[in-house]
């Protein structure tokens, strides 16, 4: 969302006297107008993943129970004879990993659950489940060798949001209110300390826990771009303690007592309906997981994506894939700001749509300044100040990619990375239209 500023920073159109004067008010406004903006804007009879032994059914009945320690196996053991007689259930953390046509990802997904540090806590049980979703590959064949349940949908023709209220709606009432629903793409792989750290923020009393994601290899230029990105977006939100904008869909916890809630609020009107079935996820909608924040922010509830919750997950290959991905976040994110209207939640993330809107048509009247010089003002003249403004926005570029090393910081200096500005303005640009047009939805 720099782009503007960037831009004016390098030249302004030249002319002469007082046209020359009038210009800079502009460049002055783009460069306040652009700063801080960031655009928001993804079965039945398993092995355990957990404790020292693998364990096959799926979730029991049990009697209330405390809440168990997040400490290290080893630290407190607890007897066989004592736990059977007190009758205490392990905790449950159910794994939801929705995929659709995911073999060459679903290995590494799987792989990276059983690593979790978190099997190795006492009194807890890590249960993944692969929600396979009209696959016509051998998704569910390798989810089911790797040890995982497998879930096949039936006459899903709601995407991602409808697959996973599917295998929700059955395994909800079966949680105790301490349990916890982890749901993660299938194209995402959690680094091992992401369970532990998503319970400790659940037990602290948040409705929902994200995760920080960084770019997997691969994708050429524009993979390389997507991967600069998303480490400035771990970096804000570091800096920020956590706090984000939205549980992306690439991995988020939430406790069962807070996911009851997001259903019987749907039922009784306190939220928008969804599926008109209680679903979890709202299948009339782009970005479920979005929505689903509002839910939860509505309710009452916090959310936060700690920094240690990390993950990697896979980069769009191809500019015409990222421009629908990013087409679909941003008309998701504006069409879930209407479905809730302004309330005490949304009006920070209307001012940010506003702010990005803004930054879309400054853009657009700069460059056509750009445009009008080059033709008939006269050329491009450049201007000190806006050099100095330059400076500011190369040193930003810099520091932001830190966490990828010196090898990516002195290239950032470049600029380069403007073409994917002018890229996501004008995806920003078509989500808005579409969006008040009313044009068709494509997922």
């Amino acid at each position: 969302m720099t782009t503007a500023v960037q831009l004016a920073a390098w030249w302004t159109p030249s002319s002469s006297g007082a046209g020359a004067r009038q210009q800079r008010p502009l460049n002055i406004f783009m460069t306040f107008s652009q700063i801080g903006l960031w655009s928001f804007g993804l079965r039945p009879s398993s092995p355990i993943y957990g404790g020292t032994s693998w364990q096959s059914g799926g979730l029991v009945h049990r009697h209330r129970r405390s809440r168990p320690s997040l400490r290290p196996a080893g630290v407190h053991v607890q007897s066989t004879a004592a736990a059977l007689s007190a009758e205490v259930a392990p905790r449950v953390v159910q794994i939801l990993v929705p995929a659709h046509n995911e073999q060459d990802q679903i290995g590494r997904c799987l792989k990276a659950l059983r690593e979790q540090t978190a099997c190795a806590l006492p009194g807890l049980r890590l249960t993944v489940t692969v929600v396979a979703d009209n696959c016509t590959d051998a998704t569910a064949a390798i989810a089911a060798a790797h040890g995982a349940q497998v879930f096949e949908t039936e006459g899903n023709r709601r995407k991602k949001a409808g697959a996973l209220n599917q295998a929700i709606a059955p395994l909800l009432p079966r949680l105790g209110d301490d349990d916890v629903l982890l749901v993660t793409d299938a194209d995402c792989a959690l680094d091992p300390g992401f369970v532990a750290t998503a319970l400790e923020h659940v037990d602290r009393g948040y409705g929902g826990v994200g995760g920080i994601f960084r770019g997997d290899a691969g994708g050429g230029f524009v993979g390389h771009l997507q991967r600069n990105e998303y480490a400035r977006y771990a970096r804000d939100v570091e800096r920020l303690g956590g706090k984000c904008l939205v549980l992306t869909g690439t991995a988020a916890m939430f406790p069962a007592a807070t996911l009851r809630e997001v259903t019987a609020a749907r039922h009784d009107g306190r939220l928008p309906a969804g599926d008109g079935a209680g679903g979890i996820y709202d299948t009339t909608v782009l970005t479920e997981d979005n929505e689903l924040t509002f839910a939860i922010l509505h309710l009452g509830h916090k959310v936060i994506s700690p920094p240690e919750c990390t993950l990697a997950t896979e980069v769009m290959p191809t500019w015409r894939a990222l421009w629908n991905q990013r087409l679909r976040w941003k008309r998701g994110a504006v069409e879930n700001c209407f479905q809730y209207g302004m309330t005490r939640i949304t009006w920070r993330y209307w001012g940010r749509q506003l702010l990005t809107f803004v930054g879309v048509l400054v853009t657009a009247v700069y460059l056509g300044t750009i445009v009008w010089a080059v033709g008939f003002g006269g050329g491009l003249n450049l201007h000190p100040f806006w050099l100095g403004v330059t400076a500011v926005f190369v040193v930003e570029r810099v520091v932001t990619v830190r966490k990828r090393g010196w090898r990516y910081m002195v290239p950032a200096a470049l600029m380069y990375e403007l073409s994917i500005d002018f890229f996501l303005q004008a995806c920003h640009g078509k989500a808005y239209c579409d969006a008040l047009a009313r044009r068709k939805k494509n997922w």
